[in-house]
């Protein structure tokens, strides 16, 4: 696993630049599943424009005024915050303090904070000096759905976020009630399904304030949703996060993470040998002190959650079963001879859930992108979306752990209930837009 870049750096390339540190590949990846969204989507814009579905607007805007005092300070605020958390993380971060954590607390570089106040601020009072006319002109610009891809991102962002949290929260209320601000704050806790519908909801208004036509964009998002997914869980599998499947129990590892084909028992003894991670989530660290590492403990061994799953011999076994060694999370028992902040792997080896969630959602993206031109209906490839969408989330949380409801004898978890909502209005969506189309 690599956490963050110095652990691919180290592997790589035999150097060990402990600065690289705070740079957690997870959100590495998150960062470039929006670039990539954004170019999918500007792509599809610029194509729907061309063929005339989606036009320009005018608006009217000042020019030439120099930067106001309103800009000047956003600007710093901006600049200082970021200054304040990037150099502290080179410099002041403890190494047992994650940096996600370290990010989300008031520690920093007050010197860093400063640094990058003063850049900010001098950018802007350049970029606006530059174009600073002796009378400011109001002028009128054309601007197309495809120049406000930025726009789009950052409202998908922002909202992303608060909805991945809102619905984490919604799904562990108790916890919340406990510690409302600590949930608020953590790094973890982000629920996909969330995010993605606040998200939508904004990214609409938006567009309907700045005449977009949402049948129009929610098309072109489908396939940029699709890759950017796709993009973001290569984040989950590389730094092991903890967003994997259940054990399965048709392999075993030993303590350095190897897998190997269970025999009969195997698995037994496995649980047996770790009770103690199982049941109460504490392990002994390097001093013999017994130390809390996971959150997954269950009432008994015989409740741990499994299913035995044997691939084919021709394909390597961490296709079906893998333990995460070094992973982000710090969780699991020690690995022998290994001395970094991340030196741990899980005891079990789990299905690599999100493995299968790249591979299935590439090849999902490359399925809408082949089929968009051939679909003059509009709604229809976004019901396309949120049907295939939802068949594929549905389908991998049948073997990931996660909190279950009760409901009309079934126990789905929040994520299935939601997939078969988005299935259902996937449908629907298609069946009404094919009814419809003389009118769209």
């Amino acid at each position: 696993m690599y956490p963050n870049l110095y652990y691919v750096f180290k592997d790589w390339f035999s150097v060990e630049w402990h600065g690289l540190a705070f740079l957690n590949t997870f959100g590495l990846f998150v960062a470039l599943a929006f670039i990539v969204a954004a170019v999918v989507l500007s792509s599809e814009l610029k194509r729907k424009e061309k063929l005339g579905l989606l036009l320009p607007r005018e608006e009217m805007i000042t020019v030439g005024k120099p930067a106001s005092m309103p800009d000047l300070f956003l600007n710093g605020i901006t600049g200082f915050i970021f200054g304040y958390k990037l150099l502290g993380l080179f410099l002041n971060k403890p190494t047992e303090v994650n940096a996600q954590d370290y990010i989300f607390s008031a520690e920093g570089n007050f010197l860093g904070g400063l640094i990058g106040a003063a850049a900010l601020v001098a950018l802007k009072w350049w970029e606006r000096n530059k174009q600073k006319l002796k009378t400011p002109e109001r002028r009128a610009v054309r601007i197309w759905p495809h120049d406000r891809v930025g726009d789009i991102i950052i409202l998908g962002l922002i909202f992303g976020i608060l909805g991945a949290k809102l619905f984490d929260n919604f799904e562990h209320w108790d916890e919340f009630i406990q510690d409302p601000i600590g949930r608020i704050f953590s790094q973890s806790g982000l629920t996909f399904y969330g995010g993605l519908i606040l998200a939508a909801a904004a990214i609409c208004w938006y567009a309907y304030r700045k005449g977009i036509k949402i049948k129009h964009l929610v098309d072109a998002a489908a396939p940029a949703l699709m890759i950017a997914y796709a993009v973001g869980r290569i984040g989950c599998q590389v730094s092991g996060d903890g967003d994997w499947g259940v054990y399965n129990s048709a392999y075993v590892s030993d303590d350095a993470g190897q897998v190997t084909a269970a025999a009969p028992g195997d698995f037994e003894k496995k649980l047996q040998k770790n009770a103690s991670y199982f049941t109460e989530g504490k392990v002994p660290d390097t001093a013999g002190n017994s130390i809390y590492v996971t959150d997954r403990i269950y009432p008994s061994l015989e409740e741990v959650p499994h299913k035995r799953f044997k691939g084919p011999a021709f394909l390597p076994n961490w296709l079906f079963a893998y333990s995460y060694p070094q992973n982000v999370n710090k969780d699991g028992i020690l690995m022998p001879g290994v001395t970094d902040e991340h030196n741990r792997v899980l005891p079990q080896p789990v299905f690599p859930t999100p493995l299968y969630e790249i591979i299935i959602c590439s090849l999902l993206f490359l399925f809408l992108w082949a089929i968009r031109k051939r679909i003059k209906t509009p709604f229809v490839l976004f019901g396309i979306y949120l049907t295939v969408n939802g068949i594929e989330r549905f389908l991998v949380e049948s073997i990931r752990v996660n909190k279950t409801y009760s409901l009309f004898g079934l126990h789905p978890s929040q994520a299935q209930i939601i997939a078969i909502v988005l299935i259902i209005i996937g449908l629907v969506t298609i069946l009404l837009a094919k009814r419809n189309a003389h009118r769209l």
